[in-house]
């Protein structure tokens, strides 16, 4: 027992659950993820991550750097550089995040399928139960 009591995400008022919030995000995985290669600047993340917005990734980085989980880095350059890198913390979870975002990748097609046969099976009329 630490200074919030019993740590278990099960039970409703755990903090930890704001902890699995920010790192089950898509994209703070992918964020942390590109952050394994090393310091990365702002406009390269957001090349990187296609789709993302300027609003998400500005908030992503926020909230790893709030987190303690990525360190901002603010060069006195004209205009200014910022480079995002991962800090001790952030390393600490980078390989769980490359292994879900791999895992991601390695199973898509069995997940589509399973989608695909789901949705057929849901558009049917159900059929009526019959008594013996």
């Amino acid at each position: 027992m630490g200074e919030f009591g019993v740590v278990d995400a099960y039970l409703r008022e755990c903090a930890s659950r704001t902890v699995l919030e920010a790192i089950a995000n898509k994209w703070t995985c992918l964020v942390v993820d590109t952050l394994q290669a090393g310091p990365v600047r702002f406009g390269a993340l957001r090349r990187r991550l296609d789709g993302i917005t300027q609003k998400s990734l500005t908030q992503t980085l926020r909230n790893l750097e709030r987190d303690g989980m990525v360190i901002r880095t603010v060069y006195p350059t004209i205009p200014p550089r910022v480079e995002y890198e991962l800090s001790e913390l952030g390393r600490s979870v980078a390989a769980l995040m490359e292994g879900i975002r791999r895992w991601s990748e390695e199973h898509l097609i069995e997940i589509l399928d399973a989608r695909d046969v789901y949705d057929l099976r849901a558009a049917e009329e159900p059929e009526p139960v019959r008594a013996h």
